[in-house]
């Protein structure tokens, strides 16, 4: 198998992480007879600090045209980065929002296991803990506020905040459905959380 991945280290520690990843990667393709090729992008203030937007059309088109992306962590200290003190829409988590948009990524998969070999170290008390878990988290990336309109008006000499959440109901079904398929898969219950 021959796999071409876009790797985007990103800020702060993501390099690190990426750089890591890689070398694991690499392993698991030398054990199996695979090669991995690599391309790296530059995305949130990585991206800001050379072409002076947190993503570019180019990296975009790198993306998708790879078989996977590796993303480490994008942004900074939002109190002393100058990239905090950029409009929002150039600020380092808006290219993770357009690239999740370019790749129709919707939802987010996180896993929630208790091994045997943990369990004492959990914060749950035992007697919940016990039987175990085995959960998997879909939180969903690219509606409601991530993508709102926004904005700042007065009222009666009062500055207010608006943000809005909006969802249609395509994307609910969207979300729905592959949350069930997954919960089929694994023979678990769905519970909805908003």
């Amino acid at each position: 198998m021959e796999l071409h991945i876009t790797c985007i280290p990103g800020d702060g520690i993501g390099p690190e992480i990426v750089r890591e990843t890689k070398k694991v990667l690499d392993k698991v393709a030398h054990k199996y007879g695979h090669k991995m090729i690599y391309k790296d992008i530059l995305m949130g203030g990585a991206s800001i600090d050379v072409h002076g937007v947190p993503l570019t059309e180019e990296a975009i088109a790198d993306a998708k045209a790879a078989d996977a992306v590796l993303m480490g962590s994008i942004g900074g200290n939002t109190t002393t980065s100058p990239w905090y003190k950029l409009p929002p829409e150039k600020r380092p988590e808006a290219g993770l929002l357009a690239l999740r948009k370019a790749l129709n990524l919707f939802a987010n998969l996180r896993p929630a296991v208790l091994y045997d070999e943990l369990a004492a170290a959990c914060p749950l008390k035992e007697e919940i803990s016990k039987a175990g878990f085995d959960m998997l988290i879909m939180r969903e990336l690219t509606g409601g506020l991530y993508f709102g309109e926004r904005k700042t008006i007065e009222e009666n000499g009062v500055r207010k905040a608006i943000d809005t959440l909006t969802y249609d109901e395509n994307e609910i079904r969207r979300i729905a459905i592959k949350g069930f398929d997954i919960a089929r898969k694994r023979k678990k219950k769905v519970t909805s959380v908003d």
